[in-house]
């Protein structure tokens, strides 16, 4: 089994791990003595090169096994294994949403050369569909700005962010998305790095911007509080494995340096 490519599992959006929280890539055969009916199949390459599949099925009990969200590997993954999982979780999502097309609502099949799906009716494509979204922290000399979102289950504080909208730019987003969700103009916006998120399928454009003036006035359907907070007086964040931690470690490191700008 050496040679044999390696799989994940996904049923229900939850991946297949051991016992202790490790998500699982079973070889091949591996999968097949299992003896469970596959529903779909897709390749992807691997973030160190090599070729991976991964495999929907329905949600069945596996002895000695579990099924946990990606979400539950945030802080526990690398960045890369991160990005890799993420990738199979959407391609996976994308394949269960387009079974029929959006046009004449005839079925779709696996386009013959591309990651597509194909109308055998009307003949157009349908490729995964990505999200561009910004997400920005606000800064004011040695504190910056941090919200505890309504999504959020437990007391932690992260960036803003928000989807870009038809005819946006990203900068003319992140200006709507600050002044929307907590009243506040700012200036002086500079990209910083991106990242590919699979909840359910963006690409999060992160940015720096500097505040220019207002008080905060929260969007009471989003956010739940939003403070600003000193560099050196942070509440729970995210990991530095999601673009957010990084943003807000970024400011922390450049204050503890007496830099002025990032």
């Amino acid at each position: 089994m050496q040679n044999a490519i390696q799989c994940y599992v996904i049923a229900d959006e939850k991946f297949l791990c051991t016992h202790e929280g490790a998500i699982v890539l079973l070889a091949e055969p591996e999968f097949l003595d299992l003896r469970i009916d596959l529903i779909s199949r897709f390749s992807l390459k691997h973030h160190e090169g090599h070729e991976v599949h991964v495999l929907a099925i329905a949600p069945t009990d596996i002895p000695g096994f579990q099924w946990l969200g990606l979400r539950s590997f945030l802080e526990f993954l690398s960045e890369p294994e991160f990005q890799t999982a993420g990738r199979a979780l959407q391609i996976l999502r994308w394949n269960t949403d387009h079974q029929f097309c959006g046009r004449c609502g005839k079925p779709t099949v696996q386009h013959f050369h591309d990651l597509a799906k194909s109308c055998i009716a009307c003949g157009i494509d349908f490729y995964p569909r990505l999200s561009p979204c910004i997400i920005t922290l606000v800064t004011r000399g040695d504190e910056c700005l941090l919200a505890w979102h309504k999504r959020s289950k437990v007391e932690k504080y992260s960036c803003l962010a928000g989807f870009i909208e038809i005819g946006e730019s990203p900068e003319q987003t992140l200006m709507r998305e600050v002044m929307e969700e907590v009243g506040l103009a700012v200036k002086n916006i500079r990209y910083i790095e991106s990242q590919p998120w699979p909840f359910p399928g963006q690409l999060m454009l992160g940015y720096f911007a500097d505040y220019e003036g207002g008080d905060i006035q929260v969007d009471q359907n989003e956010i739940l509080v939003a403070k600003w907070f000193r560099y050196d007086q942070l509440p729970s964040v995210p990991s530095a494995t999601t673009i957010s931690g990084r943003l807000i470690n970024a400011f922390v490191q450049a204050r503890r340096n007496n830099k002025l700008t990032i």
